[in-house]
């Protein structure tokens, strides 16, 4: 493994920061493929940030003892925004600005703007594949998914499906995307798959294992790296656009009191959970399912407020 610093800046206090990048040669030449990990464009997204590491720790020593399976690269970006990720905020310190919004040719000569420019000039010149991953925010918990823009789906579906996700979640284009990194990856025709997962500032460890071994499936259905053993069996996700999805929310204020996890089948009339007066403890609603499906959006938050997002449930058919 070699680390290289691709970027580097001092802060107003004086703090210098480094983003490192750590990479796997090609036993063969030329690589059949090269593959990227990426993490940490957002500071308290930190499953992420775990899963590259796992997937260092173990490319490090299959490496060391066998170079000759790697018949591709691979890269990690284990923490492309690591001040943020060191206080555990979502948003570039100091500016407040959310690195995942940068990557658009506009015009503007910020730091985070630069550092946005330097990560993809990089990714751009080092990998034909990207997997960019995420958390979710502290509200909800989020299964292990990976998010498509109606556009890119017919080149990202079948790199998706050995990931061994439980979902795929075909968006339909929107303006919001047009910034982001995976968005203008996939734009330059680098395949870029975007993960999301549990909880910000947690990590749920079913979670982020599900993914290890989802990632080395990847690198070994592409040919990156190969294997003696039998490669291990992933689920296959359901794959659902946005007509398949039914959201719950909530009409008062109070507590949001679950009765259930995600991962779970649910039938219609199932109790999803409580909103609950925070005063007295009265039963304002019952949250319910109301169709059969697949929960994968799941409020971890308590306090809520009227219109508040609960759950999401994903229609395996459409009725």
């Amino acid at each position: 493994m070699k680390s290289r610093i691709i970027n580097s800046y001092q802060t107003p206090s004086g703090q210098r920061v480094e983003v490192v990048k750590q990479s796997f040669s090609s036993f063969h030449k030329p690589p059949i493929k090269r593959v990227a990990f990426v993490s940490g464009l957002h500071g308290n997204e930190l499953e992420g940030i775990y899963l590259c590491n796992l997937l260092t720790n173990y490319l490090k020593k299959l490496q060391n003892t066998q170079p000759e399976k790697f018949l591709g690269e691979v890269h990690i970006y284990p923490s492309v925004n690591p001040q943020a990720s060191a206080i555990g905020v979502r948003l570039w310190p100091f500016l407040s600005v959310d690195l995942n919004r940068q990557f658009k040719n506009t015009s503007g000569n910020s730091l985070a703007r630069s550092s946005a420019e330097t990560l993809i000039k990089d990714l751009k010149a080092s990998a034909d594949i990207v997997v960019d991953c995420h958390a979710s925010n502290l509200h909800l918990k989020e299964v292990p998914q990976i998010r498509i823009i109606e556009g890119f789906h017919k080149k990202l579906i079948p790199l998706a499906v050995q990931c061994n996700v439980d979902l795929i979640w075909v968006h339909p284009p929107s303006p919001v995307f047009e910034s982001t990194l995976g968005y203008n990856l996939n734009k330059s025709k680098i395949p870029t798959l975007v993960i999301e997962t549990g909880i910000a500032l947690r990590i749920n460890q079913d979670f982020v294992s599900q993914l290890f071994k989802g990632m080395l499936n990847l690198l070994y259905h592409l040919g990156v790296i190969v294997t003696d053993k039998i490669q291990p069996k992933v689920n296959y996700p359901i794959v659902i656009q946005p007509s398949q999805v039914v959201i719950l929310q909530s009409d008062f204020p109070g507590f949001f009191i679950a009765n259930t996890d995600v991962k779970k089948n649910v039938s219609k009339g199932d109790i999803i959970g409580k909103v609950l007066d925070s005063m007295n403890g009265e039963i304002l609603q019952e949250i319910t399912a109301p169709r059969n499906g697949f929960l994968f959006t799941l409020r971890e938050h308590p306090l809520i407020y009227p219109g508040d997002l609960l759950a999401r449930i994903a229609l395996k058919e459409m009725d």
